[in-house]
């Protein structure tokens, strides 16, 4: 009877910590308010399999955004066009999938303000990018795989100014011992966090100007 009741509270207190701890709670509806816990990242996968979930997971955690009308044809097909419209990117802030969208959002909040403000005491102003649609297979090729950016579910990103103008760039930033360098590989793992595939520098030449951030269909992870 002792060892049942014993069980029985620690369930009742394992319960009682999840209700307290929604980040961890397998159970608990995604709100992208709460910090990244245990299993925010399947969460996140969730949200590729159903657009209005993911739709109801930003009005939910009251994120302002936009729905744009569909666009494209065969596989460069984009039905899914989601703007974030608190994101601060530039040359514009591009129409995006929606579960791309609710990963940036997490990225903005817990990754990029947080780091700027503690290593140079001020907030993102800017991030730079290089577009997040392009109609075309990976690397360019003439066959195999589609490219994430052909249904704009990808972004490739080559800095950021900050608001006391600071500027961040991924091409001449990336090597060093420096805040700069130190702020762009905590935002580059803090990303992975948050998208399916976050590939920088570190994976090869062709990544040498820019991260690439996507939220493939894969169910692991690519961080690199």
């Amino acid at each position: 009877m002792i060892v049942l009741l014993i069980g029985i509270g620690i369930v009742l207190s394992g319960r009682t910590w999840l209700a307290s701890h929604p980040e961890h709670n397998p159970w608990a509806p995604l709100d992208l308010r709460d910090p990244v816990g245990w299993t925010t990242s399947s969460k996140m996968r969730a949200l590729r399999e159903n657009v209005q979930i993911c739709r109801d997971v930003l009005e939910r955690s009251e994120v302002d955004f936009v729905l744009l009308g569909p666009a494209g044809e065969g596989p460069c097909r984009r039905p899914d066009r989601t703007r974030l419209q608190d994101f601060p990117a530039t040359p514009d802030t591009p129409a995006v999938t929606c579960e791309l969208t609710a990963a940036l959002h997490l990225w903005q909040v817990n990754t990029l303000n947080p780091l700027a403000s503690s290593i140079f005491g001020s907030e993102i102003e800017r991030v730079e990018h290089l577009g997040a649609y392009s109609c075309r297979r990976l690397y360019g090729r003439s066959s195999g795989r589609w490219s994430e950016h052909a249904t704009a579910n990808a972004l490739d990103i080559s800095g950021f100014s900050l608001e006391n103008g600071t500027r961040i760039s991924v091409e001449d930033d990336w090597s060093g011992e420096g805040g700069k360098t130190r702020f762009l590989r905590e935002v580059r793992n803090g990303g992975c966090d948050v998208f399916s595939t976050v590939l920088s520098p570190d994976y090869n030449a062709a990544h040498s100007d820019h991260f690439h951030v996507d939220m493939s269909s894969r169910w692991t992870g690519v961080c690199r």
